[in-house]
């Protein structure tokens, strides 16, 4: 059956020409046009990749911080004890635990959307492995939410830190900003994450690596961009 979409969807919908690949500047541009939300938009780009996630030398994972951050601020948990404890809450962490809150999340408690652990906690965080691990929460040294220096993530995080992480299928999503924020910006923050989605790409990666890219608004039509400009700022 097909899906029916509201009068504003199908109003956007007209802006947007679906046999075109628009470049970069000229998709940031019309996607702030889509918006059909009353509350702040998420904008978020979705790269297709050609990989094959399932080979170890395929595997496209990372974190950055993007130049004008994502325009929402994450609640943080750090599992930290000591002096370390005491360092996460000064870097404006919102949880600080350990044992208490392992058995808070053993509770079905999860009020936080990142988790930091310094590398001697990650025992007792490991037996949270089968919560943690499905909602993508579990820290990981690879995206740097497994630190001793747990102030400079916590000021990443906080500062608009993204991670990227390539599904079964191939696929990276991730939010590149707010419809409230500047053209400019936007192009600045979707320039930079597919820079880098390009310096990593994995060594067992044949042929076209980008094989396409969309950008969307939260609910609002998808956007293709020219995979052959996808990396311009043009």
């Amino acid at each position: 059956m097909a899906k029916k979409h509201g009068k504003k969807y199908v109003d956007v919908l007209k802006l947007i020409d679906e046999n075109k690949f628009y470049s970069p500047k000229e998709a940031v541009e019309l996607v702030k046009k889509t918006v059909i939300t009353k509350f702040d938009s998420s904008i978020d780009v979705s790269f297709r990749l050609g990989i094959n996630p399932k080979y170890a030398d395929q595997q496209v994972r990372g974190a950055m911080v993007l130049p004008h951050g994502t325009g929402k601020s994450k609640k943080v948990l750090v599992f930290a004890e000591g002096a370390k404890a005491e360092e996460a809450k000064a870097a404006g962490a919102d949880y600080v635990g350990g044992d208490d809150m392992v058995a808070k999340i053993q509770g079905g408690w999860f009020d936080f959307e990142v988790c930091v652990a310094t590398p001697n906690m990650m025992g007792k965080v490991g037996r949270l492995g089968k919560l943690l691990g499905p909602k993508g929460l579990m820290p990981n040294p690879k995206v740097g939410t497994v630190t001793m220096d747990v102030a400079k993530a916590i000021n990443e995080i906080k500062a608009g830190k993204v991670e990227y992480r390539a599904d079964k299928a191939g696929n990276v999503q991730a939010m590149i900003g707010k419809s409230s924020f500047s053209e400019e910006a936007l192009l600045d923050n979707y320039i930079a994450l597919v820079t880098t989605l390009i310096k990593v790409k994995p060594s067992g990666a044949k042929g076209q690596y980008i094989k396409s890219v969309t950008l969307s608004t939260t609910m609002g039509p998808g956007i293709k961009i020219d995979v052959l400009k996808a990396d311009s700022a043009k």
